[in-house]
């Protein structure tokens, strides 16, 4: 037994010295924490690794002591237990020395923590607002709103496709935020609790229905980040990625009056009055993006999990105006139905109604405007 207990510790050993000798390649271990991109993910990286070599060098010396206690006191060297009962000196060091190792940890731990916190004087502020199952970015100071929504072709999802190289972390519409600027992120729910994580900025912050809580980050190099929803919040907590795109000043300008342009357009676009070839291909991007997950492709729905089917529904195929009332305001009898009428636009809304009016061979060739959604807000 003790040959066993000697094996094991040597070896216990034996993977600290691996460690210790791996150097800065073990920064590049994938199982490592990620040095980030940011200041602060730095900061957290070098506490992280700082905790991490303290408990190294812990665990190394009291295995050091255990194995050289147990070799050399062993009862076949005729060793004799002590016989003393207290030890002024030995308590002292092992009160002294665990305290100085916790204020060590201590100062750095503080220092990164509320450097992680110092939200003030940013030079913007973007509300991240989670949605089952997607994000809305409000940018305060730009009057800029949208939707984030992943984009991976369900043929890949469902296994009929190879997978691509950003597999369930690509969206339609990325978060862009400039360089060199110091942003406040302000996080909420609407629903359920969501977590925005993006591991190269080195944080996370939950979205708490009625809470806002604050982080900010500031980008010195252009790139793309990208993370997911951290919190599981419901059947499709898996398909919640966050891309952040980092511009130049120049670039993110540009993206701004991009932004205001189609903006713009979308509301040229509501006064129009649209044909049915033209709501119903709307009303099909409109459904794949919001209402596939819950009523599935073929309208069938899951009936056991509590999303109706579509396909010769009442509602679908019933008066109009009520179908207009579920999807704008929730259903009051069924949670699972959330309101889209504050997450889609009146064209938006107009086309996703018209398409499950008329696909699923429910062909009740009933058309809604844009102006019939404006009218019934």
């Amino acid at each position: 037994m003790f040959a066993i207990s000697l094996r094991r510790a040597l070896c216990s050993l034996w993977g600290a010295a691996l460690l210790l000798g791996a150097g800065n390649s073990f920064a590049e271990y994938p199982l490592n924490l990620t040095p980030g991109v940011t200041e602060i993910s730095k900061q957290v990286y070098d506490l992280h690794m700082l905790i991490f070599w303290i408990c190294v060098v812990v665990c190394v010396g009291v295995f050091a002591v255990l194995i050289y206690s147990i070799f050399t006191h062993r009862k076949s060297k005729g060793a004799v237990p002590a016989t003393f009962h207290e030890s002024t000196t030995v308590e002292i060091i092992w009160t002294t020395v665990p305290f100085l190792i916790l204020v060590g940890m201590a100062v750095p731990a503080t220092t990164t923590l509320l450097a992680l916190e110092d939200t003030r004087d940013p030079d913007m502020s973007i509300q991240i607002t989670g949605y089952q199952w997607k994000w809305k970015y409000d940018y305060l100071d730009e009057d800029i709103s949208f939707f984030s929504v992943l984009t991976t072709p369900r043929e890949q999802i469902e296994g009929a496709a190879e997978k691509s190289e950003n597999y369930l972390l690509e969206v339609d519409n990325p978060i862009v935020v400039p360089i060199n600027k110091k942003i406040r992120f302000l996080v909420t729910s609407n629903d359920v609790i969501h977590s925005w994580w993006v591991p190269a900025l080195g944080w996370k912050q939950d979205a708490v229905p009625g809470f806002i809580n604050d982080a900010w980050t500031e980008l010195s190099e252009p790139g793309t980040y990208r993370g997911k929803c951290a919190e599981l919040c419901g059947k499709d907590h898996g398909f919640m990625p966050i891309v952040l795109v980092a511009k130049t000043e120049e670039d993110y300008q540009a993206w701004v009056a991009d932004q205001k342009g189609a903006a713009a357009a979308e509301a040229a676009s509501a006064t129009k009055t649209w044909s049915m070839d033209e709501l119903m291909a709307k009303g099909e991007s409109v459904y794949q993006t919001n209402c596939l997950a819950c009523h599935q492709a073929g309208g069938e729905g899951i009936p056991a999990a509590g999303f109706p089917a579509l396909k010769g529904s009442a509602i679908a195929t019933g008066p109009a105006a009520g179908h207009l009332d579920i999807v704008m305001n929730g259903s009051k009898v069924n949670p699972a139905m959330a309101a889209f009428g504050p997450q889609l636009s009146d064209v938006d809304l107009a086309a996703v109604i018209t398409y499950e009016r008329n696909a699923f061979g429910n062909d009740t060739g009933d058309m809604v405007q844009p102006a019939d959604v404006a009218a019934a807000r």
